[in-house]
């Protein structure tokens, strides 16, 4: 990986044309005609995803959901970057990436739904659950990192952040100990332009990927709705740190084209002439554009792709609405990792409390 790039990488324009690239177009030589389909199927279905529980809590079946409407290739193309033993560490927008590494659509609502503490089990996909707490998994994930290095894993961890949270102090604690100790992570943060209503211009006077220059890490600018500009990054920076290289940062430039959240107003601090420009640069659409120049678009796949993008709505949908309320006594679980005294007292007052409410 360049020490700093001084344009994003690019491998296709949003009209559908690649871009010759000496350095990334060799990176996702691999990707055929199978690949490609895979990676556009991948991203509709995220939509898709991404539509029905925003849906869902309009209808006020979940609490909250933070969309992820914009950002379908920079989640689909660093995570098919990542290989099966690879950790990712999400921030809280991330059912794009958390579908390619194999979260059920049944599991995706239960934290949004206010069912459980989490959605689905991390160790069993090797990623984190949703994360409100900004920035916080950008330690995390050093630690995982550097511990796995420690017992001689060659493997690779990933950390997901918006350009709010490089503002955050944990993001720069998480980078001076990475380049201190050489930690294997990837920090790779989605630049969608806004940290709810403050611009990426209030968040950092410079490209935000210089500023991992400051701590030595090498840092790369990509196009952050080109699929395979993003895959090509994402599986260069792998490749430096499962080989011992140390961490690396990617500055994915896409643009959030929904709310931050669905309690979020974006009309109120954002132009409409803003967001009609980036829905020209949809990621959608130029990979689509990309498969019809190619010849690689009609209309059996294009019904394959509705059809597989209906049923995992169709499956989030059923299992939201027919989550059980979990027993109150609940709430006192995974507090601790072994039993606490204080927690159990907690739990025994809380049950004495009920049964005194129902009867």
């Amino acid at each position: 990986m360049p020490e700093k790039n001084t344009y994003p990488v690019q491998l296709v324009q949003p009209d559908g044309c690649r871009v010759l690239d000496k350095i990334y177009g060799p990176l996702v030589a691999d990707v055929d005609a199978d690949r490609l389909r895979a990676l556009f199927t991948d991203m509709t279905v995220a939509r898709r995803i991404d539509t029905e529980a925003t849906a869902l809590q309009r209808q006020g079946q979940l609490g909250l959901w933070p969309p992820l409407l914009g950002q379908e290739a920079a989640q689909i193309g660093s995570a098919h970057a990542l290989h099966a033993d690879d950790y990712a560490f999400c921030s809280y927008r991330e059912a794009g990436v958390a579908y390619c590494r194999g979260v059920r659509p049944e599991d995706m609502t239960r934290l949004w739904r206010g069912n459980a503490h989490y959605c689905w089990d991390a160790d069993e996909v090797r990623m984190t659950n949703p994360n409100i707490v900004v920035g916080a998994q950008g330690l995390h994930a050093t630690g995982y990192a550097y511990a796995a290095h420690l017992e001689g894993s060659e493997i690779a961890t990933i950390a997901y952040f918006g350009d709010g949270a490089t503002s955050q102090g944990d993001i720069a604690e998480a980078l001076g100990f990475a380049a201190s100790w050489s930690a294997p992570v990837v920090f790779f943060c989605q630049n969608n332009h806004w940290a709810i209503s403050a611009p990426v211009r209030v968040q950092s006077a410079t490209p935000i990927a210089a500023r991992a220059l400051g701590y030595g890490i090498p840092s790369i600018q990509v196009d952050g709705n080109d699929v395979l500009a993003v895959l090509a990054a994402t599986r260069q920076a792998l490749i430096r740190a499962r080989a011992g290289g140390g961490p690396s940062f990617i500055e994915a430039i896409t643009y959030r084209m929904g709310p931050h959240t669905t309690a979020d107003d974006p009309t109120r601090y954002r132009t409409a002439a803003e967001l009609e420009l980036w829905q020209r640069r949809d990621p959608i659409d130029r990979i689509r554009r990309l498969l019809e120049r190619e010849g690689l678009w009609d209309s059996d796949f294009q019904q394959a792709v509705v059809v597989r993008a209906d049923e995992v709505a169709a499956r989030l949908r059923s299992a939201t609405l027919g989550m059980a309320d979990p027993e109150p006594s609940r709430l006192f679980d995974h507090v601790y990792a072994t039993p606490h005294p204080l927690i159990e007292e907690e739990r025994r007052a809380y049950a004495a409390h009920l049964e005194g409410v129902q009867s």
